[in-house]
């Protein structure tokens, strides 16, 4: 027997063997009989396999095209994340710049507006006029500047409250008739008693652009300053007798950085940003706006308030002024002022002096008092911010009106936070921005002391 060939195998081996080799006969057919149909698929005259080497090109073509959108879609996340944070850095940077740049400010308009209430000669009383124009400048370009950053930012916050609405028209009425009458314009105001509920200060912005814009643009002719009573809200309207706005440019005008019409250069001091900050806060206060214009005949802006709890105020036995015989209501009225910063005590205590005021002025609740010992005052005037550390303006007023109940309180800020002025209206004080309007804070004054 051969040593070297191999036993033969069983039966039922040699049967699987032989099976085995059938199984891969048929799987080569079917092999050969899919890459014939492949082949048969393809490109014409091409080589084998052509669409399918075709098909993966374009998969790894569209896997790479993905992968870079994907990569550019995190840049584009990362540039928005730094987009914000760069945003959000510039409104606290405007924030706290603002409040540094409106102290001083704060000074210099309660000082300019002492020396107007003095009988100067004719060329000193111009060059007083000059400064508070100029002033009144540098207030609404810096104004402005923090409104549309806090717009941008949406940090600024309604704070929604009713009021008469007479608080707020009268005393822009008797702003803008002056400003109106420097320009030879006459403004026509009609008294409203009726109540509304909004922002006071936000609605305040929307009315001071329109009557800006009106005297700007109002080359001769009269400004009209009221309102109108509508089934869903008070309308407070401005209308002029200027040039008109064409139908082509009412919307643009509500655009950032767009003017309308022909200005003098030396009204040339706006940004372009004013109705656009109005048509943002509209919106924010839910406050609809209407424009009616005719082409050399004038136009009307307004804008539409909700009503408060009760339309209708009882009629006022008499309504304070701000001229003549006013004065004489604050004549001898003891007035605190509390503040940190030493310039706007001393431009408070010229202000109000020249009013007739008796004028206390101290740093912080404990110089009051030390300098006041047992006496009373007719009103306190207390700033929010105070020395760094120590109490704020309302816990200072809190403790004063301990020892002295019902003793009024006008809270002087330029924290514009929402929160702060619905504090202050809660414990029954009035709340002032600075810089301080002196006209607002005379008519606060006579409303509570007269």
């Amino acid at each position: 027997m051969d040593l070297f060939q191999p036993p033969e195998l069983p039966d039922e081996w040699q049967e699987r063997e032989r099976a085995l080799h059938e199984e891969n006969a048929r799987l080569r057919r079917i092999c050969a009989s899919l890459i014939e149909r492949v082949e048969s698929g393809g490109v014409a005259g091409g080589a084998p396999y052509a669409s399918f080497e075709h098909s993966v090109l374009l998969a790894e073509q569209v896997r790479e095209r993905t992968d870079a959108l994907q990569q550019a879609l995190v840049e584009l996340h990362r540039a928005k994340a730094e987009a914000e944070a760069a945003n959000l850095s510039k409104t606290k940077f405007l924030a706290a710049v603002s409040h540094d740049l409106l102290q001083p400010l704060n000074a210099a308009r309660l000082f300019a507006s002492a020396l107007d209430e003095h009988a100067l000669p004719d060329d000193s009383h111009r060059l007083v006029g000059h400064i508070g124009r100029s002033l009144k400048g540098v207030e609404a370009l810096l104004g402005t500047l923090v409104d549309i950053s806090r717009l941008d930012a949406g940090v600024l916050q309604p704070d929604i409250a009713p009021f008469p609405i007479d608080q707020l028209l009268d005393v822009l009425a008797e702003e803008y008739r002056q400003m109106a009458a420097a320009q030879g314009l006459e403004l026509r105001y009609v008294h409203s008693d009726a109540i509304i509920e909004s922002d006071m200060a936000l609605l305040a912005r929307v009315v001071r652009n329109f009557l800006a814009n009106a005297i700007r643009y109002t080359p001769q002719g009269r400004i009209l300053l009221g309102c109108r009573h509508r089934a869903d809200g008070l309308e407070i309207m401005v209308g002029d007798t200027g040039p008109g706005i064409d139908e082509t440019q009412r919307e643009a005008i509500f655009l950032e950085f767009r003017r309308f019409g022909v200005e003098s250069s030396e009204q040339d001091r706006g940004l372009g940003l004013g109705l656009a900050i109005v048509d943002r806060i509209s919106g924010m206060l839910g406050h609809p706006l209407r424009l009616v214009s005719q082409m050399g005949k004038g136009s009307l802006f307004s804008v539409r308030v909700p009503y408060g709890p009760t339309r209708e105020r009882a009629p006022r036995a008499s309504a304070p002024s701000v001229g003549g015989q006013a004065l004489d209501s604050l004549s001898g009225a003891k007035a605190w002022v509390i503040d940190n910063d030493a310039a706007i005590r001393e431009g408070m205590a010229a202000l109000l002096g020249g009013w007739g005021c008796r004028v206390v002025t101290a740093a912080s609740l404990a110089q009051l008092e030390a300098l006041v010992g047992e006496d009373s005052a007719d009103v306190l005037l207390v700033d929010y911010h105070l020395e760094e550390g120590g109490p704020d303006g309302l816990a200072v007023a809190a403790s004063l009106r301990r020892r002295h109940p019902g003793l009024p309180v006008v809270v002087i800020t330029a924290n514009h936070d929402a929160a702060l002025k619905a504090r202050a209206r809660e414990l029954g004080h009035e709340c002032l921005l600075k810089p301080l309007k002196p006209l607002r804070l005379k008519m606060i004054l006579l409303h509570h002391l007269s």
